[in-house]
């Protein structure tokens, strides 16, 4: 259960099979912290355990910002060992979008309405699918501190656009505009500001729309055949597509396209 009064950092809404999370400390641009870290973490776990829930979108605020990155002035203080806490940290929660939302058969849809620097463009990569206003900027500005990318970036963004364009990006702390991070992949869609989250919710509702065990399907067979060869990521495929040969969804939705008929899916 979400009790909206007990978060501080960022709101929840649910609407029909949609959940929209919103980061919210504007003073300092949605800037993670340790808060936010225990909040998103609540949600993300109890959104994936929600039968109801379909698929969920993360924003920030406003029209300047989804996420400016990690709390510099938390990040003075750190050592060694803190240091290494506080990446391991980021590690966890992000990896919750990757690995308890999809496996949910969830996918999160970054909506990027701004900024996305640092951790917030690590938090940005974690989700499945990425749309971009045209008025968004990302990057990675750590090596300006001293640092690298704590929270899955240098793996994540190498995985998603190829090795030079990544190093180019982390090397430089240049950062990108949104054409040019279309152009990259960074991005998957690229929109007008103000159709940013219109076009969000609409990309989720048509995934909504969709069979719930075959959603799920794809995301485990593209999450189970990452980084194995060829041979193995296709036996993984054929067991799923014959696990779900199986099941009621399959059968209606076999069923209604026959009948030229809206399906009405059963499996959740």
């Amino acid at each position: 259960m979400i009790d909206p009064k007990a978060l501080t950092t960022l709101h929840c809404t649910l609407d029909g099979a949609i959940a929209t999370i919103t980061l919210d400390r504007p003073e300092v641009l949605h800037a993670l912290n340790s808060t936010m870290f225990d909040e998103l973490e609540h949600l993300f776990t109890t959104l994936a355990a929600d039968p109801a829930i379909r698929v969920v979108l993360l924003t920030g605020s406003g029209d300047r910002a989804f996420a400016a990155g990690a709390d510099i002035r938390a990040l003075a203080e750190t050592d060694a060992v803190s240091g290494r806490a506080n990446a391991e940290r980021g590690h966890q929660v992000l990896a919750l979008i990757e690995s308890h939302l999809e496996r949910a058969g969830k996918p999160v849809i970054a909506a990027v309405n701004g900024v996305a620097l640092g951790g917030g463009c690590e938090l940005a990569l974690a989700c499945t699918l990425r749309i971009a206003s045209d008025k968004a900027r990302l990057g990675f500005p750590e090596v300006k501190l001293g640092l690298i990318p704590g929270y899955g970036g240098t793996q994540r963004l190498t995985r998603l656009i190829g090795r030079s364009a990544a190093l180019r990006i982390m090397l430089s702390a240049q950062f990108v505009d949104a054409t040019e991070a279309f152009r990259l992949g960074l991005v998957d869609e690229l929109v007008p500001a103000a159709e940013l989250l219109p076009r969000a919710r609409a990309l989720a509702e048509t995934i909504a729309s969709m069979a719930p065990l075959a959603v799920a399907g794809v995301l485990e067979a593209v999450h189970r055949g990452e980084g194995h060869p060829l041979s193995e990521a296709l036996h993984a495929e054929a067991e799923i597509f014959g696990r779900l040969c199986a099941t009621a969804d399959k059968h209606e939705g076999v069923t209604a396209f026959l009948a030229k008929r809206p399906a009405v899916w059963h499996s959740r």
